[in-house]
């Protein structure tokens, strides 16, 4: 009996924010500092938030603490020589590193799989009517990370690293930023070439935040449609939208 064929297995990971998260996160973090620091002192008798303060005695339940934010994570899967991800348009494919975010920031291999191209496309189709389909797209709950993560599974029996899949329930956890900014708008929306209609001044408005991170941006984040464009969708002739 021949041995089964094996096909290599691949996690494509982009910083969507190009860096911006990982330069602004210790600014926030540290005006953070700042703020509870002269909470502290204006009121030393008030119990300390134990999301600030976890290891003192009687700290009351309170919101995390801020935490560095290395990037904000797009992700795809690499096999049989192409490219698939999620996004607002559904199911696409592309040859890899084929869409407008050019080549990934950085490359997991997850493994390999012996599952066939053609049993391989006819998953992608079923999921493309059912878990993932185009309506179904939204950036907290169930996006390109979440695709990719199903798909790893299926493939390999791995889960893809869980700093990509836990990004949406840290951002929507940890503890606010400083001062109100004027930075932030519901009408700041624009065409990114790469991504599609997103707001474009969201990453800047993370610095003037004031109420935590989650309650803030989840309003403005949860519309966000994004969609790299230069793939082709699954399921639909090249090009149909």
């Amino acid at each position: 009996m021949e041995p089964p064929n094996l096909y290599p297995v691949k996690l494509y990971v982009y910083d969507l924010s190009k860096g911006l998260a990982r330069r602004l996160s210790p600014i926030m973090l540290e005006r953070e500092r700042q703020r509870h620091r002269q909470r502290e002192k204006q009121a030393p008798c008030r119990e300390p938030d134990a999301g600030l303060d976890p290891g003192t005695p009687g700290s009351r339940p309170g919101p995390k603490a801020g935490k560095q934010l290395e990037g904000i994570w797009h992700t795809s899967i690499v096999v049989h020589k192409d490219e698939f991800y999620f996004g607002s348009g559904g199911i696409s494919s592309c040859p890899p590193g084929g869409t407008l975010l050019g080549p990934p920031d950085s490359v997991v291999d997850v493994g390999s799989t012996e599952v066939t191209e053609e049993l391989f496309q006819e998953y992608l189709s079923s999921l493309g009517e059912s878990l993932f389909r185009r309506e179904a797209y939204n950036i907290f709950e169930n996006n390109c990370n979440t695709f990719t993560n199903e798909v790893a599974q299926f493939l390999t029996g791995r889960k893809i690293p869980s700093y990509i899949t836990d990004l949406p329930s840290e951002i929507l956890s940890t503890q606010p930023l400083p001062t109100p900014g004027p930075y932030l708008s519901a009408n700041s929306d624009s065409v990114s070439p790469e991504l599609g209609p997103c707001p474009t001044k969201i990453l800047a408005g993370l610095a003037g935040l004031a109420r935590p991170f989650g309650q803030a941006l989840r309003p403005f984040l949860d519309p966000i449609q994004i969609q790299p464009h230069g793939g082709s969708p699954i399921g639909r002739p090249n090009g149909q939208s």
